[in-house]
Parts: C-alpha cells; structure tokens; sequence
C-alpha cells in the first residue's frame, strides 16, 4: 500500500487581503499544496513561520513593521541555524529587491503577474530544494553580474568559490542554471534524465557550497561560464 505523500505546507505574508486570498484560492486547489497560515505583515510572518514551521513562505517585500527582506533575512539568512524556504512573491521587479531577497536566502523571486501556474511552480520548487526565480528577471538579473557598462555597481548574489574543477556535463548544467533553465528543460535539452540531472546538482553544489541553483547560477555568471545575451 501507497503511503500518500502529505501536502506542501505553505504560509502566505501579504499585508493585501485580496492578494492573500488569491494565492490560498489557488494553492488550496492544489492536491499537494495547503495553505496553513496567513500574516499580514513581517512581524507577524516572522513568528508564524517560526511556530508553523511551513515548508514555504510566501513573502511579499513592502510589508508594514518588517519588510519581506528583513524577514527573509531572519527566517532564511546565512546566520539562521535552521532556515526556512522562502520564496518572494513582488509587483517589483527592481534590482535593489531581487539582489536583497537572494543574498537575504531566499531560494526563489517571483512576480505577482506570473501567473498561478508558475505560483505553484515556484512553491514545488522551494519545497524540493529547488529554486525558482521569473523568468523575466533571471537572465537579466545575472547578466547585470557581467555588466561592464553599468554606472553603479550592484550588489552580487553570494557567489561561492569552487572547491574541485567541475566535469564538462557539471558545466554544461551550470550554464543552463544560469540561463533560467529549470531541472526538466535542462534534462531535455541534454537528453538527460531527471535524476541525472539533479545528481549533476548536488554535485556542483558540494563543490560550490552552494546552498541552492541561485547561488550557482551566479558563480556561473561571475566567473564568465555564461556569455551575456542582448
């Protein structure tokens, strides 16, 4: 007898009750997915998630009291014993944001206007120790690592340094981590299996130390493994 596997835990932090609403709707409908907690601001999302203890946290960044990056920080950053997953969900996309919620440990970056599907990607993903960050963002985001035009350098994604020379697969896998491919696309394109694939990952990531593909894809762009697109 199959023992079902229980349901992604997940706690929503939007101070708009209208968007709360939406992501429960749809995340409830979802045969593995439930919502266990609401909060209304990062105060209350911080101490939720602390007692909860959820799978996912959905984060939006202006929040009253506490903003989802200093939540993120608390609930997710490098100096956290026990991290959670957190994903940020923002009608922003700006670089100041996106760079804060990564190097803040979250393990995803979403925007409001992706729509639902991609909402329960990015929530399957942050549960599997995968990331997900939108499309729209991604490419553009870490291209900007590369960017030797820009006026004000940004704040790069915590970049760590490699332990052991990677294979050629290993590289091959890096490099679509940092175009903003996902685990299934990447076994596609290199008519790999799935589990291939994410044993590619755990390999690059012990010889990284990196604690997910955000902070491999940003190696990759950062130690020119990836060449910048128009």
């Amino acid at each position: 007898m199959t023992v079902p596997t229980p349901p992604i835990r997940v706690l929503i932090a939007d101070d708009q009750e209208m968007v709360r609403t939406g992501f429960r709707f749809f995340l409830d409908a979802q045969p593995d997915i439930t919502v266990v907690a609401e909060a209304v601001d990062g105060e209350e999302a911080v101490a939720l998630a602390r007692r909860e203890r959820p799978d996912v946290c959905l984060l939006d960044i202006r929040m009253p009291k506490l903003d989802g990056l200093a939540a993120t920080r608390l609930l997710a950053g490098p100096e956290v014993a026990d991290p959670l997953r957190v994903v940020v969900v923002t009608t922003f996309d700006l670089d100041e944001y996106v760079y804060g919620a990564l190097r803040g440990g979250a393990c995803g970056f979403l925007l409001k206007d992706s729509g639902p599907t991609l909402l329960a990607e990015a929530v399957r993903a942050a549960a599997a120790g995968d990331s997900l960050v939108s499309p729209s963002v991604t490419v553009r985001l870490l291209r900007h690592l590369t960017d030797t035009t820009t006026a004000t350098p940004r704040p790069a994604p915590p970049a760590p340094a490699l332990r052991e020379p990677l294979t050629d697969r290993e590289a091959e896998v890096v490099r679509l981590v940092a175009l903003g491919r996902t685990n299934a696309e990447i076994a596609a394109e290199l008519y790999v299996s799935l589990s291939t694939v994410k044993t590619h990952l755990s390999s690059v990531q012990l010889k990284l130390a990196a604690r997910n593909r955000v902070e491999i894809a940003a190696w990759a762009w950062q130690h020119g493994q990836v060449r910048p697109g128009p």
